[in-house]
């Protein structure tokens, strides 16, 4: 399931792509498929591994090419260890919200885009997010560890992108039908997977997910403006404001070697 269109994001067959934030992949998986050359990049072990496997299952089955499989890495998106100017696209999905510093995590994703590239963020939309902490105080940081630590508006996000250096060129919302489940699972208990009507709204999820019924589709375009879950923004890097690397609160010298053992070969 994605959130962020590669048409708007302008991903081409060779561009150098990062996932800050990869989670499990989704992202990255569809870029790899497309022809890009993808970092992911994720704070969560776990994840990293279980990313790094299905990649390299995917390019040995030939599912993608073995040289879009640049690297996996654990890191820190507040602390990107890579050159100024690396790649040509960058994403970061749902991963905003989650980190203290999101000023300092948006300048390092400027930082190491290239100018004329494209970055990608999206967020909660406010009002579906505005429910699920209303609903459940579990839901959301600080007695949900790790979780939620603001509600976007989007002329916050919008704000923040300028402020980093990035010229906004546009914006959508998406996954409408999944803001009812999360209201669902707000109502009853964040944890509780075995609420007959959680678990009968998560089935028809994974049913909309394969199948992609002309009928939900439809739904998805008339109420994702107002309900979408989330929120994507896009803004390119104009060539004056490529950052300077000593603005950078990672060491040159690590970066470029962590820059350096990417671009050689797959991890």
């Amino acid at each position: 399931m994605l959130t962020v269109r590669y048409q708007k994001l302008g991903l081409r067959r060779g561009d150098l792509m990062l996932d800050a934030g990869a989670g499990f992949g989704r992202h990255a998986y569809e870029a790899a498929r497309l022809g890009a050359r993808v970092v992911a990049l994720d704070y969560a072990a776990d994840e990293v591994v279980r990313t790094r496997d299905t990649f390299a299952a995917m390019a040995v089955a030939g599912e993608i090419e073995a040289a879009s499989f640049v690297g996996v890495l654990r890191g820190d998106a507040t602390k990107l260890p890579f050159d100024d100017d690396t790649f040509d696209r960058v994403i970061t999905a749902e991963v905003l919200e989650h980190i203290q510093d999101d000023v300092s995590a948006i300048a390092e994703l400027t930082r190491v885009l290239k100018p004329g590239g494209t970055l990608a963020a999206t967020v909660p939309t406010w009002l579906p997010e505005k429910i699920n902490w209303m609903l459940s105080n579990e839901y959301h940081a600080p007695i949900s560890v790790g979780g939620h630590v603001r509600i976007y508006s989007a002329t916050e996000l919008r704000a923040k992108f300028v402020a980093a250096g990035l010229d906004v060129v546009g914006s959508h919302h998406a996954h409408a039908l999944h803001s009812p489940y999360w209201w669902l699972k707000c109502a009853v208990g964040v944890k509780n997977d075995d609420n007959k009507a959680v678990t009968a709204y998560r089935k028809f999820l994974e049913w909309d997910i394969i199948k992609q019924p002309r009928s939900t589709r439809l739904a998805e375009r008339v109420l994702s403006p107002a309900l979408g879950k989330s929120f994507v923004l896009y803004g390119t890097k104009p060539p004056s404001t490529a950052a300077d690397g000593d603005t950078s609160s990672t060491s040159t010298g690590h970066r470029r070697a962590v820059s350096d053992a990417l671009a050689g070969a797959s991890q």
